[in-house]
């Protein structure tokens, strides 16, 4: 896991050693550049794989052809060096880098295919004098791209790599502004980035940079790879069950520690009991990680989000025992500029105490975690799939009932988003009249062609589509990008096994009902993982998830800060924020004891365009860490 930076076109040495600077939280265990005839790569080092110096970047192949610089992991890489070995390849190193090499000499734009894992990287072919670029199938990991005003063409990991070589660069009002007053969701899975001047290259898609022009293409479509699933309920819970002990042990490998952040939620719980079975079926494997028990916990003393006593049971369960870390805001709101700065994007909630969770995690020796990010968007697990299944479940009186079930038993008390239905039929009515009606007028809207012309997206169900629609366009590229900059703030790498591709594509090959049943949310996902894990925990119905508790914040211990900031005359003068509105929406937040939780995101949302702009492009990105600063001091 690192950070990756390179320039098509003439660059100081000195300045791209500047940009590669600014990623050095992404890779503070080293660094390389190399230049060629008009071209510059630049890498960043997380060591995981091959910790030794074969494992440095950039790498080159082919007595020289082909050089890379990449970001992520192919976790299937033993097995895809076995095949390339079998085709009389040879290797120099044992890290994962050198497979994808290899396997792009062999193969070309074909060798993706064959790739399990995530991955942003850049191969420069010195015969060819072109550029290929790549992210993984659902852009779990990050790559933007500018043309340069003097002419040449630049990526790199993160946005503020970038800004060095585009002196006009700006925030995108009219963007922010639209999100501000909307959605924060939905742009993540676009070109279109809060910087001008940048783009991204979305998920599933490669390109080729020839004569400074990039044509870039979709290599991937969920929908061309869904598999036949078994007919029977029972023996799909058996083959997810085995996919997913699967795509853990693949993501076990690592020559570093792991751990979990866990919640004591279905989904990381799943995944921190999963683990510990590996570990006593797979003992032993190649490159199989045996320092994986460790647990870290953000807990919330004192707020309906606090689930540390789960995530404490689930661990005793698997033999060992978390740490827990009480997420104090007063203890973190100074560095909230650094932050903000780090995540270099708008943050859908406070960042405070997930970049506090993962730092504390960097200070426990652990390099890689293993998450349970993308089971709600795969499965059907937040508030509102509900009312898509109940759709699919027409006028059959006994399912009507099992789904509602799942909306009645899903909200803990002091977050629920709904009221509780009076009449669970008059409920039923109205909210499925809603949800038809965005349905037909623009749910999809933002999905592209290539998926709701498929032929195989005509047999998804009501359920199947509203999650293909979160996974790939809505929800859960925002939280990739944010899990993305949460981790390596502090030099962590993320890693979930949910989003292993296998997984995904029987999710979405699967029926509605496998996934909401009996009254549960993610049913399927229960009933594979219930055999490892606390009963307790695999069938709890509440659904809490990992978020600040901004409302009580807002109304306790960060009051002063947030007074503070709307009384500025910086503040008052932000173009990119209406004053009065946020004004009133923290009043309402500080003062109107039936304030919700979205009345709290809102008010954070109407304070954010501020905060981020002061952040990147006032000052705020000075404010790095003593790590950030030792290690730009090494290059």
């Amino acid at each position: 896991m690192c950070g990756i930076f390179g320039l098509v076109g003439k660059l100081e040495r000195d300045v791209a050693q500047r940009c590669l600077n600014t990623l050095a939280h992404r890779g503070p265990d080293g660094w390389g550049l190399w230049q060629g005839e008009g071209v510059t790569l630049g890498h960043r080092r997380l060591a995981i794989l091959d910790l030794s110096e074969n494992g440095k970047q950039p790498m080159s192949w082919g007595d020289g052809r082909w050089w890379i610089t990449f970001n992520g992991e192919i976790y299937n890489f033993l097995e895809v060096r076995a095949e390339l070995e079998g085709l009389g390849h040879r290797f120099r190193s044992e890290s994962d880098t050198e497979v994808i090499l290899a396997a792009y000499a062999q193969w070309g734009e074909q060798c993706l295919a064959r790739f399990n894992g995530m991955w942003a990287f850049a191969i420069w072919d010195t015969v060819e004098r072109s550029l290929f670029l790549a992210r993984d199938r659902f852009g779990k990991k990050p790559l933007f791209y500018a043309e340069l005003p003097g002419g040449g063409f630049a990526f790199a990991s993160e946005m503020k790599a970038l800004l060095p070589l585009l002196p006009g660069a700006a925030p995108d009002r009219a963007l922010i502004r639209g999100m501000t007053l909307r959605s924060s969701f939905g742009y993540e899975a676009t070109e279109r980035c809060l910087v001008t001047g940048i783009r991204r290259l979305k998920a599933g898609h490669c390109g080729t940079l020839r004569g400074g022009v990039l044509k870039s293409r979709l290599w991937w479509n969920t929908l061309d790879h869904l598999p036949q699933v078994p007919e029977r309920y029972e023996e799909q819970v058996e083959a997810l069950r085995a996919l997913l002990l699967d795509a853990c042990r693949l993501r076990m490998r690592s020559d570093v520690t792991i751990g979990t952040a866990l919640s004591g939620g279905l989904d990381s719980s799943t995944i921190f009991s999963m683990l510990a079975h590996i570990n006593r079926e797979h003992r032993g494997e190649a490159r199989l990680s045996t320092d994986w028990q460790h647990a870290i916990v953000a807990s919330f003393p004192g707020t309906p989000l606090d689930e540390a006593r789960f995530a404490q049971q689930v661990a005793r369960h698997a033999g060992g025992e978390a740490q827990v870390l009480e997420v104090d805001p007063l203890r973190h709101i100074d560095e909230l500029p650094r932050m903000l700065y780090l995540y270099e994007d708008l943050t859908v909630t406070s960042p405070l105490p997930f970049m506090a969770l993962y730092s504390r995690i960097k200070q426990a020796g652990v390099t890689v975690t293993l998450d349970g990010h993308a089971a709600d968007e795969l499965f059907g697990g937040y508030p509102t799939d509900w009312a898509y299944a109940l759709m699919d479940a027409g006028l059959d009186r006994a399912q009507i009932h099992q789904v509602l079930e799942v909306y009645e038993g899903g909200m803990p008390e002091g977050t629920a988003q709904f009221r509780r239905p009076a009449s669970r039929f008059a409920s039923y009515a109205r909210r499925l009249g809603t949800t038809l009606a965005k349905h037909a007028f623009g749910m999809h809207s933002n999905l592209g062609p290539e998926y709701t012309q498929h032929a195989r997206w005509r047999e998804l169900d009501h359920l199947s589509r509203a999650l293909f629609w979160q996974t790939h366009s809505f929800v859960l590229p925002t939280i990739l990008r944010s899990y993305d900059r949460y981790g390596m703030a502090a030099s962590v790498e993320i890693r979930m096994p949910f989003l292993d591709w296998r997984v995904a594509t029987f999710a979405f090959a699967l029926p509605w009902h496998a996934k909401i049943r009996n009254g549960f949310s993610k049913a399927i996902v229960r009933d594979a993982a219930a055999p490892y894990m606390p009963q307790e925990i695999a069938w709890r119905r509440t659904k809490i998830g990992f978020n600040s508790p901004i409302v009580d914040w807002m109304r306790g211990p960060l009051k002063p800060f947030f007074l503070d900031t709307l009384a500025s005359r910086s503040f008052a003068e932000c173009p990119l924020v209406d004053a009065p509105r946020a004004r009133r929406l923290v009043a309402h937040v500080m003062d109107d004891p039936a304030a919700t939780f979205k009345a709290g995101e809102r008010a954070w949302w109407s304070l954010l365009p501020y905060l981020w702009s002061e952040a990147m492009f006032s000052g705020g990105r000075g404010q790095a860490s003593p790590e950030v600063d030792r290690q730009a001091a090494l290059v």
